[in-house]
């Protein structure tokens, strides 16, 4: 692919930069070496097929002691996001969900959206999307994880108090949102919360609601994340947690464990964790499994693709589906 390419100097670097102008380039210092960084390659790989415009540059950080330094990359894989020559964001870490938002995001912008009317429809069918991404979405500074501002601290405090299910916007991120969201709702201030699209209020509404024990009514009620890990590797006898589905891995050691799994003829689920950031860190604490593929037999972690793989050059894969019993002690099967 013409915008995927591999830079091997500084020089190389910068003329890649100066050649995009506008376009968004995104940069991965990576080290060979690494299984993320090469996970996060063949995310990188899927994504320059769905962003023609963008320029996706593959760096690596070592052999460019310079420019790591430079932008101060201490860890790998790090992304980083360029327009007009100047660095307009950065990722730390295997974040594929993340890297796929932030492209979206910063490329969509790249692009003229046009001007008065039409600007504005396109701007309020975002805000729409955005209000209705969960049954409960909050509009904050920051994250969850990592409140930017005392208001947005004092609702996520709430909410974790009161057991709330929600998502969460960050409005730091993207300055159209921020600015568009406090016309689209006629409410000029942050922390936002939108139930079923429909706007609740800010902190002064939540605080209410949590004094007069409406909150539980009027936001849905969260399940732990251990017992939604438990329900999802007992969906089926045999689930595989992978990046992509049965129809489009989206890494080659998700692809080749599918490979596997379908010659044995087993009926299987398979779990997207791209989809879900969630999902995708909890699972790693639940199963002390830290990496993806992971397999799953009658909710017992199997282990990941090296397991798998062995298991299939010894002919035991052969009988996945009669285990009854297995155990992740050792993350292998028992028999």
């Amino acid at each position: 692919m013409a915008n995927l390419v591999e830079a091997t100097s500084p020089q190389q670097f910068e003329e890649l930069l100066q050649k995009a102008g506008k376009s968004l380039v995104v940069v991965h210092f990576l080290a060979p070496w690494a299984p993320q960084c090469t996970q996060m390659n063949d995310v990188m790989a899927e994504l320059a097929k769905e962003n023609a415009q963008v320029t996706f540059v593959k760096l690596e950080a070592e052999a460019v002691p310079e420019v790591s330094e430079k932008y101060e990359i201490s860890s790998v894989p790090t992304f980083l996001f360029f327009k007009n020559n100047q660095k307009v964001d950065r990722l730390d870490g295997a974040h594929a969900p993340e890297l796929t938002k932030k492209v979206q995001r910063l490329s969509s912008a790249a692009v003229p959206m046009g001007t008065g009317v039409a600007a504005k429809e396109d701007l309020n069918e975002r805000l729409k999307k955005l209000v209705n991404a969960a049954p409960c979405m909050l509009f904050m500074k920051g994250s969850p994880q990592e409140p930017r501002c005392g208001f947005s601290r004092q609702i996520v405090e709430l909410f974790k108090q009161h057991s709330i299910q929600y998502s969460s916007f960050d409005i730091l991120s993207d300055e159209e949102v921020r600015q568009g969201l406090k016309t689209f709702s006629n409410w000029p201030t942050y922390p936002q919360v939108y139930v079923n699209g429909e706007l609740v209020g800010g902190l002064d509404i939540v605080k209410e609601l949590a004094e007069s024990g409406e909150l539980e009514n009027t936001c849905p009620k969260a399940i732990t994340l251990e017992n939604r890990l438990k329900s999802l590797i007992n969906k089926n006898n045999v689930m595989l947690f992978m990046k992509g589905n049965k129809e489009m891995a989206k890494c080659g050691f998700s692809r080749q464990i599918l490979e596997m799994l379908n010659s044995t003829g087993v009926e299987y689920d398979t779990f997207d964790i791209l989809q879900d950031e969630e999902v995708r860190q909890g699972l790693k604490t639940f199963s002390n499994w830290p990496t993806y593929p992971q397999l799953y037999v009658k909710g017992e972690l199997i282990g990941g693709h090296d397991i798998v793989k062995e298991l299939k050059e010894s002919g035991d894969l052969e009988i996945v589906s009669d285990i009854t019993e297995c155990t992740a002690g050792d993350s292998r099967m028992q028999f």
